[in-house]
């Protein structure tokens, strides 16, 4: 009924532990990056059976502005500056549901984070962390027990998803640099895809993000609503470029040890992306590249997210 599609897997990629940071929320941004947890075809959950396996690498350098305090491991920074590398290997299984305009799949992502810090930090009783950490470790996995695909028709197609993060990465709470954040998080999304059949696209991706209390430091991230839509135009060849953006807002207030003021962020960014799709041995393939820089942040490091992806589809 519909055509093979490429599809990236269903995650959305954070950083400092998902996404690599960790700020406004504990740590300074939660698990969000702006503007990267919108993806191609996001809307499409395919329609034939098969494994699609994606590789992702995010770097982000920001900067905590001002004299905004955020916290972290149970301490409170007045300045923060964060270099990041997150990469995840994601494999999704989409299902054989057979003919029908729903279709479903599941997802695992693995990934690896490599954290610089550099912050003014002073904990309870004056326990000093230092003011500077870095290490390369393994940051929390994500599991997609389910996404669910509806087809409009051929150009029009939603999905719904729970991606969970669940604590696997490394965690210390004597460390600043620390790709997990010892918390599982729940992050129901949804999204819509338009394909205008000349090889581009329109897809608005939205999602909320609900905390469990890190028990290392009796402290728990208020819930975060993320915002973004990717806008492709084709070129022909499997080529494209367009735009992307991203909008990231916490709604409720941090809770714990040391959440004295609720530490509620905000960020806005947008900017270029290109991509190409087409055949690669015997699966579909999907590269792409995005910059997005970010402005009109608070309570959140302000600076550039770039990252590349890699997908195969064998169906």
């Amino acid at each position: 009924m519909f055509r093979p599609l490429v599809v990236r897997p269903l995650l959305a990629l954070c950083m400092v532990s998902g996404s690599p940071l960790v700020l406004a929320a504990e740590g300074g941004v939660g698990r969000p990056i702006t503007g990267q947890q919108v993806f191609s075809n996001a809307g499409i959950v395919p329609p034939e059976p098969g494994w699609v396996m994606s590789l992702t690498s995010i770097w982000y350098d920001g900067e905590l502005k001002g004299n905004a305090q955020v916290p972290i491991t149970g301490a409170i920074s007045t300045g923060l500056d964060m270099k990041v590398s997150y990469t995840m290997a994601n494999f999704t299984h989409v299902w054989d549901t057979g003919k029908g305009p729903w279709n479903y799949a599941s997802a695992i992502g693995v990934p690896v984070q490599y954290t610089d810090i550099t912050a003014n930090v002073t904990g309870p009783r004056g326990r000093t962390l230092g003011t500077s950490d870095t290490g390369t470790q393994f940051a929390d996995m994500l599991v997609t027990p389910i996404a669910a695909g509806y087809h409009f028709d051929e150009l029009n197609h939603i999905s719904f998803s729970l991606p969970i993060y669940v604590p696997t990465g490394a965690y210390n709470i004597d460390r600043l640099a620390n790709p997990g954040q010892n918390n599982y998080t729940f992050m129901p999304t949804v999204a819509f895809t338009h394909l205008d059949g000349k090889g581009g696209e329109f897809t608005l991706s939205s999602g909320l993000e609900f905390y469990t209390e890190n028990d290392a430091t009796d402290y728990r991230n208020g819930n975060i609503f993320t915002l973004d839509a990717l806008w492709t135009h084709g070129f022909g060849n499997g080529w494209n470029a367009g735009m992307v953006a991203g909008y990231i807002q916490q709604l409720t207030d941090d809770s714990g040890s040391g959440a004295t003021s609720g530490f509620r962020g905000r960020s806005v960014g947008a900017g270029p992306t290109v991509g190409w799709t087409g055949k690669f041995a015997d699966a579909q393939a999907n590269i792409g590249a995005r910059w997005v820089p970010e402005f009109d942040t608070k309570n959140r490091p302000e600076g550039d997210g770039f990252s590349v992806n890699m997908t195969l589809a064998f169906f």
